[in-house]
C-alpha cells in the first residue's frame, strides 16, 4: 500500500468514526431523523462542511504534531483532512540521535494542498528559513545583535548559522588577525549584520564590531582607573619571545620579560601562559599614547634589598651554573639573585682561558663570597679561595737566590716562561737574559722546550708572579767597572758597530762604550766611516761613566791631543760635562733603533 492510499484510508476511517459517534448522539437526542430541527441538516453534513472549511494554501506557515516516525519520512497531522509529509533529512541530527519523535510540535511550511491521492506536501526547513530571514531582516532595519553558531571554515572566513547560513570574513572575527580559524568552529557567538540580500540569500556578519563597541566601554573605565604604582588584574593576551601582552580591559599593557621575575627566565612562556589572569603593577601610564608598561616582579620583595646580609663576605655557600661567558660564569645563588666567578678566581694554578675548562651550564659548585656591590646589583665570588693557596708555600720552598732549572713553556715578546711546579711557571723577563748583550727578543736565545737554568729573584703572592733570571746566575761585569777603567785612562779598543752619531767599541768581552763623531779625531767628519771601520782597533781614553745607565763615553780625539802635548785640561772638562748630557741620548737613540731594527726583521 503506498503513502497516498494509506493516507486516504485513515482519512476515511477517521471521518467514518466521527460520523458513527455524531450519529449516535443524534439517535439519542432526535430519534432515528438524521436531520437537525433547526436546520434541517445532519450532523454528517455540518462535519463535511467543517472539514472543507480549512482554507490551507500554498506558503502557508502552519503548527502541526508528529503523528508517525518512518525511516525515511515523518507524518505531521496539520488539522487537514489528511496528513503531511516531510522528509526525514529535514530533522537534524544532535549529537548523534535523531531530534524528532511522536508528539512532537513543529512549525512547517506548506508545499503543496492535498492532490488526487490525498497528500499534503510540507517542509520543515522553508518554514525555519522563512522565519529565520524575517528575524534576519528585523535584526538588520533595527541595527540588532543576532546569535549564532560556527559551523565550518569556507573561503576567506567562516560560515555560520543563524537560522540560514551566513558568512563572517576572517578579518571580522576578533580585534586581532586570527591564526587558526579552526578553533572557531562549533562556538556560539552573537554577531552585527553588515551586509543583507534577502533575494540573493547573501549575509555578511561582523563579530569583531561588538568587540570594538565592547572594547571602547572597557577602555574608557579603564583609563579613569589606571594610575602608576597601583595593582590592577589582566589576562595575558599574546606572548611575544621580549614579553607579554595583558588585556586590562578595553586596553592592552606590556609585561615585558625583565619584569616578569627577579631571576633569570629564558622566554616568558616560562612563567606564563596565554589565557592566564593575572595581577600585575602599572610602572608607567602614558594616557596620550595610552600605553602601559606592567611588572609582576614588582609584586614581591626584591631579593636585593637584603643580599648584604644573606650574603656577606667570606660566605661559603653553593650555587648552580646558569651561563657562561668569555670572563667568567654566573651562578644562581637565590631567586633573582646570581654571582660571578671572574676566571682569574677558578684555579690558583690553571691558566683558565674559557670557563667551560672548568664548569658546565647547570653544574653545581662549591664559592665563596669576594665581594658584593649591592648599588650595582653583583656579587663576585671565587672558587679557588676553597683551596690552599700554592703560592704561599711557594714562596717558602723557593727563596730569591734559589737556582732552580726547569723547561721553557712559552715565549713572549717580553721574556720566556719556565715550567716550575704543576700548573705555575716562572717568568724571565728580557732584562735579566744578560747583563750586557742587547736582545731585541726572546727567540734570540730560547725556544719552547729549552733546558735552561735560573736564579729565583722573587715571588709575588698577591699578583701570583715567580721571577726568575739568567743573567744573575753570573757576576756582574759592571760591579768593578769604575776601578777597572777609571776616566783618564786610556785602552786599546776595538770598533764593534757605527752609527751618524759615532762608533760603538769593546772594552772588554762584556762591556761596551760610545766614542762620538766629535771625538774621533781632531778634524770634523761628516761621517765615521770617514775615519775608521767595524774591526779596526783604535785607542781612547775614558772621559765618563754612568754606572746606573751602564755607559762609557770614551774619546779618540783626546789621546791626539795629548800626544801632541796640547793644553788639554779645559778640553777634558768640557768633555766631560757635555758627555754627561749627551751621551745618554745618544744611547738610547741606539738602543730604540737597534730595537726597530729588530721588529722589521
Amino acid at each position: 500500500m503506498n503513502i497516498e492510499s494509506k493516507n486516504k484510508t485513515k482519512a476515511q476511517q477517521e471521518k467514518d468514526k466521527v460520523l458513527a459517534l455524531l450519529n449516535e448522539k443524534d439517535k439519542e437526542v432526535l430519534g432515528s431523523d438524521k436531520k437537525v430541527a433547526s436546520t434541517g441538516e445532519s450532523f454528517e453534513d455540518l462535519f463535511e462542511q467543517s472539514l472543507e472549511n480549512k482554507d490551507y494554501k500554498v506558503g502557508d506557515i502552519v503548527s502541526g504534531k508528529v503523528v508517525e516516525v518512518k525511516e525515511d519520512y515523518v507524518l505531521v497531522d496539520i488539522g487537514y483532512k489528511s496528513e503531511g509529509v516531510i522528509n526525514k533529512s529535514e530533522f537534524r541530527i544532535v549529537e548523534g540521535k535523531e531530534s524528532i519523535e511522536v508528539g512532537q510540535t513543529v512549525d512547517v511550511y506548506i508545499d503543496r494542498i492535498e492532490d488526487q491521492n490525498g497528500m499534503v506536501g510540507l517542509s520543515k526547513d522553508k518554514a525555519d528559513m522563512l522565519r529565520a530571514w524575517n528575524d534576519i531582516s528585523d535584526a538588520a532595519e533595527n541595527d540588532e545583535t543576532i546569535e549564532g553558531t560556527i559551523i565550518s571554515k569556507v573561503n576567506g572566513g567562516l560560515s555560520v548559522d543563524i537560522g540560514v547560513k551566513a558568512f563572517l570574513p576572517g578579518s571580522l572575527i576578533d580585534l586581532r588577525p586570527v591564526k587558526n580559524m579552526d578553533s572557531f568552529i562549533g562556538k556560539k557567538f552573537k554577531f552585527k549584520i553588515i551586509k543583507f540580500n534577502k533575494k540573493r540569500g547573501n549575509i555578511v556578519l561582523s563579530r569583531r564590531v561588538l568587540l570594538e563597541e565592547e572594547r571602547e566601554k572597557l577602555r574608557s573605565q579603564t583609563i579613569d582607573t589606571m594610575q602608576e604604582g597601583s595593582v590592577v588584574s589582566g589576562i595575558v593576551k599574546n606572548i611575544t619571545d621580549y614579553g607579554a601582552f595583558i588585556d586590562l580591559g578595553g586596553m592592552d599593557g606590556l609585561l615585558h620579560i625583565t619584569d616578569m621575575s627577579w631571576g633569570r627566565i629564558k622566554h616568558p612562556t616560562d612563567v606564563l601562559n596565554i589565557g592566564d589572569e593575572i595581577d600585575v603593577k602599572v610602572l608607567k601610564f602614558d594616557d596620550q599614547k595610552e600605553r602601559v608598561s606592567l611588572g609582576l616582579k614588582q609584586l614581591t620583595e626584591d631579593p636585593w634589598d637584603s643580599v648584604a646580609s644573606n650574603f656577606p663576605i667570606g660566605k661559603k655557600l653553593s650555587g648552580e651554573v646558569v651561563s657562561l661567558a668569555d670572563y667568567g660564569t654566573f651562578i644562581e645563588l637565590d631567586d633573582g639573585v646570581e654571582g660571578l666567578i671572574h676566571v682569574s678566581e677558578m684555579s690558583w694554578t690553571k691558566r683558565v682561558k674559557h670557563p667551560s675548562q672548568i664548569v658546565n651550564v647547570g653544574d653545581k659548585v662549591n664559592v665563596v663570597v669576594l665581594e658584593v656591590d649591592k648599588e650595582n646589583r653583583r656579587i663576585s665570588l671565587g672558587m679557588k679561595q676553597l683551596e690552599e693557596n700554592p703560592w704561599v708555600q711557594l714562596k717558602d720552598t723557593y727563596p730569591p737566590g734559589t737556582i732552580i732549572e726547569g723547561e721553557v713553556k712559552s715565549i713572549t715578546d717580553f721574556g720566556a716562561f719556565v715550567g716550575i711546579d704543576e700548573g705555575i711557571d716562572g717568568l724571565i723577563h728580557i732584562s735579566d737574559f744578560s747583563w750586557t748583550k742587547r736582545v731585541n727578543h726572546p727567540s734570540e736565545m730560547y725556544k719552547k722546550g729549552d733546558k735552561v737554568r735560573a736564579v729565583v729573584l722573587g715571588v709575588d703572592i698577591e699578583n701570583e708572579r715567580f721571577s726568575l733570571g739568567v743573567k744573575q746566575l753570573d757576576q756582574d761585569p759592571w760591579d768593578g767597572i769604575e776601578s777597572k777603567y777609571p776616566v783618564g785612562s786610556q785602552h786599546d779598543v776595538k770598533v764593534t758597530k757605527t752609527a751618524d752619531f759615532g762608533v760603538f767599541v769593546e772594552l772588554d768581552e762584556n762591556i761596551e762604550g760610545l766614542i762620538h763623531i766629535s771625538e774621533l779625531t781632531t778634524k770634523r767628519v761628516e761621517k765615521p766611516e770617514e775615519v775608521v771601520n767595524v774591526g779596526d782597533s783604535i785607542k781612547a781614553e775614558i772621559i765618563t761613566i754612568d754606572k746606573d745607565a751602564r755607559k762609557i763615553g770614551l774619546s779618540a780625539k783626546l789621546v791626539t791631543l795629548r800626544d801632541q802635548k796640547a793644553d788639554v785640561d779645559d778640553y777634558v772638562k768640557k768633555a766631560k760635562t757635555t758627555s754627561k748630557t749627551s751621551l745618554g741620548d745618544l744611547f738610547a737613540k741606539e738602543l730604540q733603533e737597534a730595537a726597530q731594527q729588530g721588529n722589521n726583521e
